[in-house]
């Protein structure tokens, strides 16, 4: 299911494209660590969003 999700470190939003990968409004792609956590795969930071829950358990 394709959601939007807040960034909380950058203040904007994250558009799923599956249940662990996404990319931000900056065209930087995301990987779900947890429900409150994503790493950005560029540079490896860690991200604080707003419920990324896992939609297939």
């Amino acid at each position: 299911m394709r959601k939007f999700i807040w960034d909380l470190d950058d203040d904007d939003y994250i558009f799923s494209l599956s249940d662990r990968m996404a990319i931000d409004s900056d065209g930087n792609m995301m990987m779900r660590i947890s429900d409150n956590m994503a790493m950005e795969m560029d540079s490896g930071d860690i991200h604080f969003v707003l419920s990324w829950e896992d939609e297939s358990l």
